[in-house]
């Protein structure tokens, strides 16, 4: 796939991404509820990890700055680039049917976990306990159970989104080089 239709498809992520997390989701002051993960992991499945970082660097930048929840704290930010960084590196493909479904499923739950564990339980624990001043483990007990409930979720909705997109769309854009 050449540079421009890779910024176009970016872009077209990052319309998504402002949309799903900042519109249409469910926002406590501890708990997140989104779909934000779904251009996030389209991105990184077509376009790997470079391009994923930067969507979710310029969507979280983006999206405080526009629609600002709260004042803006850089810790979530980084957080959101390494949860890029780790879906890109285990869900991009390269080609089309570059590992069997089998295979595309285990790296999904794979970095789905490592995400899950390091990312949202770990580092966004942290910034919530510093931005509001909770107690790490009060927080973290929470996250835990959204984290158990969420990992299944997110596994199944991407594995079929990709399934289903991956013979129409993403054939089209990397066989048409004009």
């Amino acid at each position: 796939m050449n540079r421009n239709k890779k910024i176009i498809l970016t872009a077209f992520f990052l319309a998504m991404l402002i949309i799903l997390s900042r519109f249409l989701s469910i926002k406590t002051p501890i708990v997140k509820i989104s779909f934000g993960f779904v251009p996030t992991m389209l991105c990184a499945i077509w376009l790997g990890p470079k391009w994923t970082v930067l969507l979710n660097v310029l969507g979280d930048i983006i999206g405080a700055t526009l629609f600002p929840t709260g004042p803006y704290f850089i810790g979530y930010t980084i957080s959101t680039a390494i949860a890029g960084f780790i879906y890109g590196v285990f869900l991009y493909k390269k080609e089309i049917d570059s590992y069997s479904d089998k295979k595309f499923l285990i790296r999904l739950i794979f970095s789905t976990v490592l995400v899950a564990v390091i990312v949202n339980m770990g580092l966004n624990t942290l910034w919530t306990s510093i931005t509001s001043g909770k107690a790490f483990m009060v927080l973290f007990a929470t996250r835990i159970v959204k984290q158990l409930i969420m990992i299944p979720i997110h596994v199944i909705i991407i594995f079929f989104i990709e399934k289903s997109i991956r013979n129409s769309f993403y054939k089209y854009m990397v066989n048409n080089n004009d």
